[in-house]
């Protein structure tokens, strides 16, 4: 590869640590505020992270529960917007925060002039803050699952971001964390850096083009730092 040409981001657990302290937090408290016995464990929530999109995770949760398909989608669905607003409420109290190393490849990524975007399966109604808050007016185009609702695994969110910004695929790298999102991101055609987190470090992420541990490992420092 020679020089890239843009640095495209996925959000949750790789950007920022969002999911133990946050999602999950949000969704028991949306639980217990609707007055029903589920409760996801750390354990339990990182069994749940495999299914793309939080509304697509609660009706998963709720039909293996014992509700039916149409109770378990009408439940997950006013649910899945309370929780929106409870995550919305963790972020402006400063409770999601970038993962170690961000702020500096950022840094560095712009001192090369090298274009930054974003592609998550978020919803645009708490993904938008968060990026606000955590990183300013750093990301040039993003895409949420609000505007693609083909969540990863599969390519659309990454082609959407490739349509947007007119940037060539061969020299765009995606950075992800998990299985879902590397195989969304070469399926578009993308180089992928994987930096894995807690829940998904047993992930099949053999489609990267390198695997770490963090953002601030130093292989991937040294990795963008050969292609600026």
């Amino acid at each position: 590869m020679t020089r890239l040409a843009a640095v495209v981001f996925d959000v949750d657990g790789t950007l920022v640590d969002s999911e133990r302290d946050g999602h999950r937090v949000a969704f028991n408290t949306a639980f217990a505020e609707a007055g029903l016995p589920d409760h996801w464990d750390v354990t339990t929530y990182g069994g749940l992270l495999p299914i793309a999109g939080g509304a697509r995770r609660l009706a998963s949760w709720f039909e293996s529960t014992g509700r039916t398909p149409v109770e378990a989608r009408r439940l997950a669905e006013r649910l899945h917007a309370r929780k929106t607003e409870i995550m919305r409420d963790l972020i402006a109290d400063g409770r999601v925060q970038a993962r170690p190393g961000v702020h500096r490849l950022l840094d560095e990524l712009d001192a090369a002039s090298i274009p930054v975007h974003v592609a998550t399966t978020g919803t645009r109604a708490w993904v938008e803050p968060l990026l606000e808050r955590v990183f300013g007016p750093r990301f040039q185009t993003v895409v949420t699952g609000t505007e693609v609702p083909e969540l990863k695994p599969s390519p659309e969110v990454y082609l959407e971001v490739l349509r947007r910004t007119g940037c060539p695929a061969d020299r765009t790298v995606a950075v992800e964390d998990s299985a879902n999102g590397v195989r969304a991101a070469v399926a578009a055609g993308l180089r992928c850096v994987a930096a894995y987190n807690p829940y998904t470090r047993d992930d099949d992420l053999s489609g990267a083009a390198l695997v770490t541990g963090g953002l601030d490992d130093p292989a991937l420092v040294a990795w963008f730092r050969r292609h600026n």
